[in-house]
């Protein structure tokens, strides 16, 4: 956790500070025959070819001018490692928001096998007021322009594009930040609580205690599906607010929600080896790993509904968003599908390997890896455009975020008995076979 806060506050100082800068940057990179073409970049900024507009999807500015690519190209380096952070951060924090999401679910459909899983996944749900305090701390100070992550909050760029002027009834900051604090404050609350009865329930038995939790995580699921879709599109696609889809909320549900039982199994099957779960068997595994192969595909699904949809259509504000990531992003565009898709398919197909432990575990590392890209492709892109690669402030941010993520399941874990105790089903899950 410390070498990744080391790492990224020298990729926070290692960014260009002057278009000076960029310019040296780009010579150097020119004179070593950089991979990315950057003779061509300079060539092209020199005769005013390459504009803010085509790398930002369209936007009105005025086109030609070497100083407007230069500002352009300072900014995009200037976001890498705000970007790196944002990635990492919201990547941890979707992970216990989509635990606490399956948690309710056991709750609100009065499931039998899982009651011996609930102090797991309570614990990863530990991390969601530290990591949702961070991702909040992120956004606030993209709202005071110490970063240029979200384009619709500068006023230069809204005063020349008439599509973000007609969106800032809904796109503007006190309203951003509104929206935000109730997400966020809704979340707390629900978990607080549910965690709270969860203790009573231990400390007494009184099963009132159980059924405020069966009404809590019927509501909370309510109130999760609306404000779970308001966040992707707040968090993630105004940073493209020319773009929208309309299944984005649940193609960033579906994301957490995988990532969120994939960690719920590995953590669940590390605490076995150790002898701190001696109540899961692998038929509690085995089901875990069962919706991991299935929200795998249910992931897949709606990457290719929206992808096929918009491609088929080929409406030029809508594909805009594919072409740049295809045209700068191939390998982790394609690559995370096959990630997130092809292998958990091609490993957890056959019911027999749903039982071997670092099986599962090889597949949720695969699939954690596959996600994390998924959420690098969906932000990277709209805040550094082809200015990317994944170097010191991705790799420390992704150590920090990891670290501290750990450190909160982990502490969690100490706080409360491993085992629930007054659950009407605790005796159905210790007894789970088939």
């Amino acid at each position: 956790m410390i070498v990744g806060a080391l790492g990224l506050v020298i990729g926070f100082i290692q960014a260009p500070s002057t278009v000076d800068e960029v310019k040296e940057m780009m010579a150097a990179e020119a004179h070593h025959g950089n991979s990315h073409g950057a003779e061509e970049v300079e060539a092209k900024a020199e005769h005013g070819m390459m504009t803010d507009t085509a790398k930002r999807g369209g936007e009105h500015a005025e086109a030609g001018h070497d100083q407007e690519h230069l500002e352009h190209t300072l900014h995009q380096l200037q976001n890498k490692p705000w970007a790196a952070t944002y990635v990492a951060a919201f990547f941890f924090f979707m992970i216990s928001l989509g635990v606490l999401a399956f948690y309710a679910v056991q709750y609100a459909a009065q499931a039998g096998w899982s009651p011996v899983l609930f102090r797991v996944m309570e614990a990863i749900t530990a991390y969601l007021v530290p990591g949702g305090i961070i991702v909040f701390v992120i956004l606030v100070i993209s709202t005071l322009h110490l970063n240029h992550l979200f384009i619709w909050m500068d006023p230069e760029v809204v005063a020349h594009d008439e599509i973000i002027q007609n969106k800032t009834g809904f796109l503007n900051v006190p309203f951003f930040l509104i929206r935000a604090a109730v997400y966020l404050g809704g979340w707390f609350v629900f978990r607080h609580f549910l965690i709270k009865n969860s203790r009573r329930l231990d400390e007494n038995g009184d099963l009132a205690f159980y059924k405020k939790n069966f009404k809590l995580a019927a509501g909370f699921l309510v109130f999760f599906i609306v404000t779970e879709s308001l966040m992707s599109w707040d968090w993630i696609m105004s940073l493209d607010p020319h773009w929208f889809s309309t299944l984005f909320g649940w193609y960033v549900f579906a994301s957490m929600f995988v990532s969120g039982i994939t960690v719920i199994a590995m953590v669940s099957i590390y605490l076995k080896s150790r002898g701190y779960l001696p109540f899961v068997n692998d038929s509690h595994i085995h089901d875990l790993a069962k919706f991991m192969f299935g929200i795998s595909i249910f992931w897949t699904y709606l990457w290719f509904s929206q992808f096929m949809l918009i491609w088929y259509s080929n409406i030029p504000e809508e594909v805009v968003y594919f072409i740049s990531r295809i045209e700068n992003y191939p390998l982790l565009f394609f690559g995370m599908v096959a990630l997130n898709f092809i292998f958990p398919v091609l490993m957890l197909m056959n019911s027999d390997y749903k039982r071997v432990n670092w099986f599962v575990i090889l597949t949720g590392i695969v699939i954690l890896c596959g996600h994390y890209l998924d959420v690098f492709v969906m932000i990277m892109p709209s805040t550094v455009g082809e200015s990317w690669f994944i170097g010191l402030p991705e790799i420390s941010a992704i150590l920090l975020f990891g670290g501290l993520f750990a450190f909160v399941v982990f502490n969690a874990l100490t706080k409360a008995p491993l085992l629930v105790k007054g659950n009407p089903f605790l005796k159905e899950s210790e007894h789970y076979h088939y």
